[in-house]
């Protein structure tokens, strides 16, 4: 049996810890309430930006660089969430404004 929590107050539950920590986040796209995959458009405020996806190995959450390691300008940071987008419409994508472009999820960045 799965005992994580739904999406929708895993997400809820980040955004509110973030805010409290002077972070915003903010839901740009709502998916599937219950088992939606989570995309993080990290955003530096310098005009850079990187895209993390959610994954999971043998029960651990992980997170891939979407768009490598080096961060993208916006546009080809919108992109690659829109290409995911169409892929897994259940998908939620979440933006982070953070100046070290930090995720604030658990979970180690492959």
């Amino acid at each position: 049996m799965d005992d994580r929590l739904p999406t929708h107050l895993w997400v809820m539950a980040h955004i509110r810890a973030a805010d409290a920590q002077g972070i915003s986040m903010m839901v740009l796209r709502k998916g599937d309430p219950s088992r939606g995959t989570v995309i993080l458009k990290l955003n530096r405020l310098d005009r850079t930006f990187s895209v993390l996806v959610q994954v999971r190995e043998e029960a651990r959450l992980r997170w891939t660089r979407g768009t490598g390691k080096d961060p993208v300008d916006e546009a080809t940071a919108d992109a690659y969430i829109a290409r995911q987008t169409r892929y897994d419409p259940d998908v939620w994508v979440i933006e982070v404004e953070d100046r070290h472009g930090r995720h604030w999820f658990e979970g180690e960045v492959l």
